[in-house]
């Protein structure tokens, strides 16, 4: 399945896995769902933030409703590629996305220079309104995994999918720049997604519970940062230690 949606409402529960649990997993899997058309692939996004860091502190805090903005690519981009530009909100547990189609440079301009767009959509006009709240956006983070997909066999609408070597950084803050950086979990971990529009099958719920698998509160971004804030924490301290 690899039919392109502009618009998502749904559930997603999130979960770490060691590569024990992963492939015990995998394996039980097959009988309801297959890997989607694209196999695996790495995807890239920019994430954009306050220079004081609102937007991710906000959503550190859990509240009811929290909100980001990105720019994604699937795999490293060169000009001409099509990007996409993400709104992604969540209000009560449930994730609400939005993202418009644009080539690599376009895109940049819009978010980067504050260009508006030739032909404005609703979707654009929604981002529009965003960049207006927050006027004093810029690229925050980059942040890359490389990602497998699935999907059931009986219903296409439930989505797992499993992203591995995460990486981010805070410079070269470009997507062309390439897929490198700081790695965001420890070696073989697996963060798993589990996509539904409602409740979780009776037979996944099942599965995850023999396995003892059980969901957490995990944001790629989220994780990131506050890696960043500790090395930042660490560079201080070395330099308090040193001036003293």
């Amino acid at each position: 399945m690899s039919q392109y949606q502009d618009t998502f409402k749904r559930y997603e529960m999130k979960y770490l896995l060691d590569e024990k649990k992963y492939k015990l997993l995998r394996q039980r899997l097959q009988e309801e769902m297959v890997v989607d058309n694209y196999g695996k692939t790495t995807i890239c996004n920019i994430y954009f933030d306050t220079p004081e860091h609102l937007l991710i502190r906000t959503s550190l805090e859990k509240p009811i409703y929290k909100e980001k903005l990105r720019l994604r690519s699937y795999g490293t981009p060169m000009e001409g590629d099509t990007v996409y530009v993400e709104l992604k909100k969540k209000y009560k547990g449930i994730v609400y996305k939005r993202r418009e189609k644009m080539e690599l440079s376009r895109a940049e301009k819009y978010l980067y220079d504050g260009e508006p767009v030739n032909k404005p959509s609703q979707i654009t006009k929604e981002i529009d309104w965003f960049l207006k709240s927050y006027k004093d956006l810029v690229p925050a983070m980059y942040i890359s995994y490389s990602r497998i997909a699935m999907y059931g066999i009986e219903d296409a609408n439930l989505r797992v999918t499993f992203d591995s070597d995460l990486l981010w950084r805070e410079e070269e803050l470009w997507l062309g720049c390439g897929v490198w950086g700081n790695s965001l979990l420890e070696e073989a971990q697996q963060l798993m997604e589990i996509k539904i529009p409602g409740a979780m099958p009776l037979w996944l719920s099942h599965q995850l519970d023999e396995l003892e698998i059980y969901p957490i509160s995990f944001s790629k971004y989220g994780r990131g940062y506050q890696q960043a804030e500790l090395q930042r924490r660490k560079e201080r301290l070395k330099g308090e230690i040193k001036y003293a």
